[in-house]
């Protein structure tokens, strides 16, 4: 039976290929079916490497420092963040491309990678779930998948760890946060994100969303869940701002 299921998912993914090409998730150029990034852009990947911010963990300029400019001014909410790439370049095309131009499929690369580069530090963590960080139902229907999701359910399946797509809800439909300040940032997220059910057998939880800028999404997504009763709550995006 298995061996079955197994030959029917390799022809369904072969016809899949043959009417909708797998495209590099860098430059969007077509592959071959069983690669997932092109030759030419496999060694232009901006991965994160120490020294990194002990909270956020944005990369770090002075390797004397332990935390970012930003977490030294600023509390955050949850205990610890990694992210897979740098926020730059080829990956914040990549990233605008899966965002709005349904290119879903990149998600698979992206999971593999963070599997690769962060699976240890999830491991470490000891998280029993994954959440992925919500979209207002109006911005879902527009956009027609909420990215942080494919992202949970990609990273879920490799990691062996369930995905709570449906544990939060974003009630306020909010200004995009780029577009605001920090003051404006965490005044536009003040309860926007609620609860749907118990959560009390949840102690740690990994929550995962395809940017991290300031945290203020991932701070105000933290605060609901630490009301709820849920004691750590780690971070994982698949790609992170610079500065400080």
């Amino acid at each position: 039976m298995k061996q079955y299921l197994k030959k029917c998912k390799f022809l369904t993914e072969f016809v899949k290929n043959l009417l909708f090409p797998r495209r590099c998730p860098l430059c969007d150029q077509v592959i071959p079916m069983d690669c997932l990034v092109c030759e030419a852009c496999c060694g232009k990947l901006p991965y994160l490497w120490e020294p990194l911010c002990k909270k956020c963990g944005k990369s770090l300029q002075n390797t004397r420092e332990e935390y970012c400019g930003d977490c030294m001014r600023k509390k955050h909410i949850f205990s610890a963040g990694r992210a897979v790439f740098s926020y730059q370049g080829s990956m914040k095309e990549s990233l605008y491309r899966f965002k709005y131009s349904n290119r879903r499929e990149y998600a698979t690369f992206y999971a593999d990678e963070a599997v690769k580069v962060r699976g240890g530090w999830v491991r470490r963590c000891g998280v029993e779930a994954i959440i992925p960080v919500p979209l207002h139902r109006k911005r879902r229907q527009m956009r027609g998948y909420n990215q942080a999701e494919v992202f949970a359910r990609e990273l879920g399946e490799r990691m062996n760890l369930p995905v709570c797509a449906d544990l939060v809800s974003r009630v306020k439909n909010t200004r995009p946060q780029k577009e605001l300040n920090q003051t404006d940032r965490q005044k536009n997220l003040k309860k926007a994100f609620i609860i749907n059910r118990s959560i009390v057998q949840l102690d740690r939880v990994l929550l995962v969303d395809d940017i991290y800028t300031t945290g203020s999404t991932v701070d105000a997504v933290a605060q609901a869940l630490l009301d709820a009763g849920v004691k750590e709550i780690y971070v994982l995006c698949i790609s992170i701002g610079g500065g400080c």
